[in-house]
């Protein structure tokens, strides 16, 4: 299906009203991106909006508007409208919307990879990954009529029962990254609206169209007007989410400096907030390891969608006689194929923005300025048929020490670090020593060393030769330290409770009611 058939016709309401007397169309080589707003599509009446472009050819694909105040105060208004009748939907009817939603996402998976290929770059076999990453946290939020399970004790006191139920919060909003177009929204809405809740989702302004595309899908399922509304924007934007007083949640993923000024500001609002930031994650390489195995897992964990994973293994540290394997580290990245991301035979895809590719390449400078070797060095390479795109090539950098600025730095790039220590016990320490705790793996054969590293190591998600452990929804994403604000992780039991709240009964039904008036503490016996 064309791009601008997606974006102007795909599954708009005939009904469908404007909120401003912004046209309806824009032209063809860009069309502007729908808001959702009350199961409406809506043409924003924003002067302002950022470029959508294909990051192999530059190419604009669409431009994301910066939607105006009175639209994300009627995408608010609309949520809080819809709360009420939909929290009050049986629990059975809201898991048969997320049924059917699992099952339009399966149709239409082939046709919305190739969407999110084109706007983020990432291979179209990468973004299938990504929308079947998402699409388990659907199947999930299938099983919540027995997730929200409340408790009950009967006889607390004589004649007294009391019940303690799982209810929505109200409305909840979430704020979307560039690097997973489809699954961390899908994190997000589809446990929000079956537990009750109404949405405000705001995707990443650079890759709007794959989650407008799941808004489409959503609708087609049987969610209500309201339910699910998709606004877009930048800083403005976030700042109403964070303030409007008629949202208890906000969902956020994404960098440091912006998931601290959320849980800061939407806090200080008085709302829950879980917030997942910044990663450095490390592949530890025992002696004893199947270095094959081992190098292919961290080949695909280091190079894949370009290294912009928050789960990307960014860090290789060699263990004793591990330090061996870097000449096949060097050869492995060598052997990786750049490309456009809907090309056959390529590994590794554009980074999502030119100024992404030049931030790396400058801290490649910095790094080797400042001693470290660049064994492989991916800068500034030539791409056959596109030369705008945004290519930063497999890099390994070798010699890196804690010290040095690239270690400290989250590079979100096609970029692997390695260290070097002496001992497993150095290479704990090493980790813990790490501000972030968003995952790490271990390479071995030796199951002692396996369960003394799991033990040992302070970080939330562990893979023992996996090399990206992110869990299944049944599990909780559980990074720590400072990979996360806020004290429920996202989806599993702990996204149920972040999007629930208790509310507890305590009846008292008696054949013979004590009419006599006490004006003691009352008491349960």
């Amino acid at each position: 299906m064309a791009l601008r058939s997606l974006l102007l016709a795909r599954r708009l309401p005939a009904r469908a009203q404007h909120l401003s007397t912004a046209a309806a169309t824009a032209p063809a080589a860009a069309p502007s991106v729908p808001l959702l707003i009350n199961g409406e599509k809506v043409f924003s009446a924003a002067t302002e909006g950022i470029e959508v472009k294909c990051p192999a050819t530059q190419d604009v694909l669409a431009t994301t508007p910066l939607a105006t105040p009175a639209e994300l105060e009627a995408a608010v208004a609309a949520a809080a409208a819809a709360f009420p009748a939909w929290s009050r939907t049986s629990v059975a009817n809201r898991a048969r919307v997320m049924h059917k939603l699992e099952a339009l996402i399966r149709e239409h998976t082939d046709e919305l990879a190739k969407l999110l290929s084109a706007e983020h770059g990432k291979t179209v076999e990468d973004a299938k990954g990504d929308i079947f990453r998402g699409l388990e946290v659907v199947e999930h939020a299938c099983s919540v009529p027995s997730l929200m399970m409340g408790e009950t004790t009967p006889n607390v006191g004589g004649g007294v029962d009391c019940h303690s139920y799982r209810v929505p919060l109200g409305v909840c909003a979430g704020i979307a990254p560039f690097n997973f177009p489809a699954m961390i929204p899908l994190w997000m809405f589809p446990l929000a609206v079956t537990t009750g809740n109404t949405y405000v989702l705001k995707p990443s302004e650079r890759v709007p169209l794959s989650t407008m595309f799941l808004a489409d899908l959503a609708t087609e399922a049987g969610l209500p007007p309201g339910v699910l509304n998709v606004v877009h924007g930048a800083h403005d934007c976030v700042n109403f989410l964070c303030d409007a007083p008629e949202i208890r949640a906000v969902s956020f993923v994404g960098g440091d400096a912006a998931g601290r000024h959320i849980h800061a500001r939407a806090g200080a609002a008085g709302k829950r907030v879980q917030a997942n930031m910044g990663a450095q994650n490390h592949g530890v390489v025992l002696p004893d390891c199947n270095p094959k195995a081992a190098l292919a897992a961290i080949g695909a964990a280091g190079f894949g969608a370009a290294g912009q994973r928050c789960m990307a293994l960014s860090r290789v540290v060699l263990v004793g006689d591990s330090k061996k394997l870097l000449p096949e580290i060097c050869a492995l990245a060598e052997s990786l194929t750049l490309g456009k991301g809907d090309a056959p035979g390529v590994d590794v895809p554009p980074l999502n923005a030119a100024s992404e590719r030049d931030r790396i390449e400058a801290l490649l400078t910095r790094a080797a300025d400042g001693g470290a070797t660049l064994a492989v060095d991916g800068r500034a390479p030539t791409v056959e048929g596109y030369p705008d795109g945004n290519w930063v090539g497999p890099t390994v950098v070798s010699g890196v020490t804690p010290d040095m600025e690239i270690y400290k730095t989250e590079v979100f790039g096609p970029v692997l670090q390695v260290l070097e220590v002496d001992t497993l016990d150095d290479a704990v320490d090493l980790l813990n020593a790490n501000p972030y705790g968003n995952g790490c793996a271990v390479f071995t054969k030796s199951g002692a060393a396996a369960r003394k590293f799991t033990m040992d190591v302070d970080v939330g998600q562990v893979g023992v030769n996996v090399p990206i452990p992110v869990p299944l929804p049944n599990f909780s994403f559980t990074g720590s330290r400072g990979s996360i604000l806020g004290d429920l992780n996202f989806y599993g039991k702990a996204g149920v409770n972040f999007f629930t709240q208790w509310k507890t009964v305590t009846s008292s039904w008696k054949a013979e009611e004590d009419e006599a008036v006490s004006m003691s503490m009352p008491t349960n016996k």
